[in-house]
């Protein structure tokens, strides 16, 4: 069988709304999905020590999480009987309100899909190498830590 190239996940900026419903909407002649699943990771505006977030600047060690994106992908597709999966992370400045992260698996039957999302989301969050700046109000700017 042939080995698989890392994708680039990647997106300039905000993952809008468009995109994501042709996405979605790609699926319609795939008959022999039952399920899909999405998770939308948003920017929150929180408050830390009195100042707001207005945006998160994000960068990324690109090869080096490309390939561990392309990792977590194969080993969701190892562990659960899903159709498809797609997955894509800004780069640069997305708003507080805006679109960050989206990731879109389907499946035969839809329990696979609620258990495989959550693996694909807690294995991004823990092993992929992007990194976010969190801009405030007032221009400052801390990185951003992951809970």
């Amino acid at each position: 069988m042939e080995k698989k190239k890392p994708k680039n996940v990647f997106v300039q900026g905000a993952i809008s709304s468009q995109f994501i419903g042709e996405s979605i909407a790609k699926h319609q002649t795939k008959t022999s999905i039952g399920a899909h699943n999405i998770f939308l990771g948003q920017v929150r505006a929180d408050e830390i020590d009195g100042k707001v977030i207005t945006a998160i600047d994000y960068t990324a060690y690109e090869e080096m999480a490309n390939q561990k994106f392309h990792e977590i992908r194969e080993a969701t597709f190892a562990k659960y009987n899903l159709t498809c999966m797609h997955i894509y992370h800004s780069l640069g400045a997305v708003t507080a309100g805006e679109i960050c992260l989206f990731v879109f698996v389907s499946s035969p039957r839809r329990k696979v899909v609620f258990e495989a999302l959550e693996y694909v989301v807690e294995a991004i969050k823990a092993d992929v190498p992007v990194f976010g700046k969190e801009i405030f109000e007032d221009q400052t700017h801390q990185w951003k830590q992951n809970t």
